[in-house]
């Protein structure tokens, strides 16, 4: 008999109890921590690490995480709703199936558009650390994909998995290099010219392993073709009014410290602007709205339910027990042996910490430290940083996001895994040679 892992819904469950275990089996522990006054983050202070009482989590704590855990993940939840709202709402228009069946009817070259895409998440994850966002395109990005005579995963790999490599090498992201570098001391931008030369090589080689695996792709066609009348310049407008938003909120992320929430509230105004220029007033235009959201729930809650397991670690005060256990070993090792070790050490703890701003604010006042006592700079301690967390965003099954790609792709997670680890892995491999360059 086949294994097939358990529905998203219970697999994020399981972790959470799974994480209710740990706490009553690794010892609890803390790091001292201050406040930063730019960001107004806690940060760990170095070599304060020690014991403290246990508080193991039971089962009442476990399941009350989970309400918890969606509250605490209300920002992101609100905007997964609103932005997936509208491109649903855009997609029962017809405005999309007409625009991609356009887009499919005049294109001769498939894999030209699969790279075009790929470039563009990229330079998007590069920019604003894009992955949530992508929740809602995925249901567009298959139709595109079959049509263009690939399948489900080249979807995924042309979207989040491109993302993600963006994500993770870009020089700009505010959300992985930039607060790695600020919480490791150094400048906003230190080495330039290897942090740029190894964005363009390790998307180019992701964007390689994506066209090399598409002809292997399930290519059956499940859904019909869009075969209704010719685009018209309505569904061009719906379509901007739904991409527009994006502008600003790059702009405000980079210039002015926006977040979900802005982003949410674009998308507020984008949803009705869709229905109103689609002909409808606003009582169906509401609607239709609410319609969009419905889509979109069981994708909102499991990031809710993702964040419920940092909720369950951090009561059981297992976190930084984990992070010193994983630390302290590299100091045996020799110097760049060491920076190559914190690529799997960064990876292995984005399971319990899948966010890569919080593993930044965690580890990097450890590993910055850490690396000046092993004679290697700390600009190498920050790739491992980016190698090891930042590719794992496409992996580890405690991202709630990730796993409400694969539902809105009806991709299962072992079929994805055995897509994306070898490719994460060839990007990887770039990454831990940007680690001995900078060392």
């Amino acid at each position: 008999m086949k294994f097939r892992l358990p529905h998203p819904f219970v697999l994020l469950l399981g972790a959470v109890a799974f994480a209710a275990v740990l706490t009553w089996l690794i010892p609890a522990g803390e790091y001292q921590r201050r406040t930063d006054t730019a960001t107004g983050r806690a940060v760990v202070v170095a070599g304060t690490y020690a014991r403290v009482a246990a508080t193991p989590v039971g089962l009442k704590a476990a399941l009350l995480a989970v309400p918890r855990g969606i509250i605490a993940g209300a920002d992101v939840i609100l905007t997964i709703l609103f932005v997936g709202g509208a491109f649903a709402f855009l997609d029962a228009t017809g405005a999309l199936g007409r625009l991609v069946g356009m887009l499919v009817g005049y294109t001769r070259r498939p894999r030209t558009v699969v790279i075009v895409i790929s470039l563009a998440f990229a330079t998007l994850g590069a920019l604003e650390n894009m992955h949530e966002e992508i929740i809602a395109l995925v249901p567009v990005l298959v139709v595109l994909s079959r049509g263009l005579g690939f399948g489900r995963i080249t979807a995924l790999a042309m979207s989040v998995g491109a993302a993600v490599v963006g994500a993770a090498f870009g020089p700009t992201n505010p959300f992985q290099t930039g607060i790695a570098l600020r919480f490791a001391e150094l400048p906003a931008m230190t080495l330039p010219a290897l942090r740029f030369g190894l964005f363009a090589v390790a998307v180019t080689v992701w964007i390689a392993w994506t066209l090399a695996m598409a002809a292997r792709d399930d290519m059956r066609q499940t859904e019909a073709p869009p075969a209704e009348a010719r685009a018209t310049w309505r569904d061009g407008l719906l379509l901007a009014i739904v991409i527009v938003p994006f502008i600003p909120y790059v702009i405000g992320v980079l210039r002015f410290d926006w977040g979900f929430n802005e982003l949410t509230a674009l998308f507020l105004v984008a949803g009705f602007a869709v229905g109103l220029a689609s002909g409808r007033n606003l009582t169906t235009t509401a609607i239709d709205f609410l319609k969009g959201m419905e889509a979109m729930l069981a994708a909102a809650i499991f990031v809710g339910i993702a964040r419920a397991i940092s909720v369950v670690l951090t009561d059981g005060h297992v976190i930084d027990t984990i992070v010193y256990s994983l630390a302290v070993p590299l100091a045996h090792f020799p110097g760049k042996a060491a920076a190559l070790l914190m690529i799997p050490m960064h990876a292995v703890l984005h399971v319990p910490v899948p966010s890569v701003s919080g593993q930044a604010v965690l580890t990097m006042p450890i590993m910055a430290p850490l690396s000046d006592l092993l004679g290697i700079s700390r600009d190498a301690a920050v790739i491992a940083y980016q190698t090891g967390a930042g590719l794992m965003d496409m992996i580890v099954p405690t991202n709630g996001a990730l796993l409400a790609m694969l539902l809105g792709a009806q991709v299962g997670y072992g079929k994805w895994l055995r897509f994306a680890i070898p490719g994460a892995l060839l990007v990887a491999f770039v990454g831990a040679i940007g680690v001995l360059l900078a060392a």
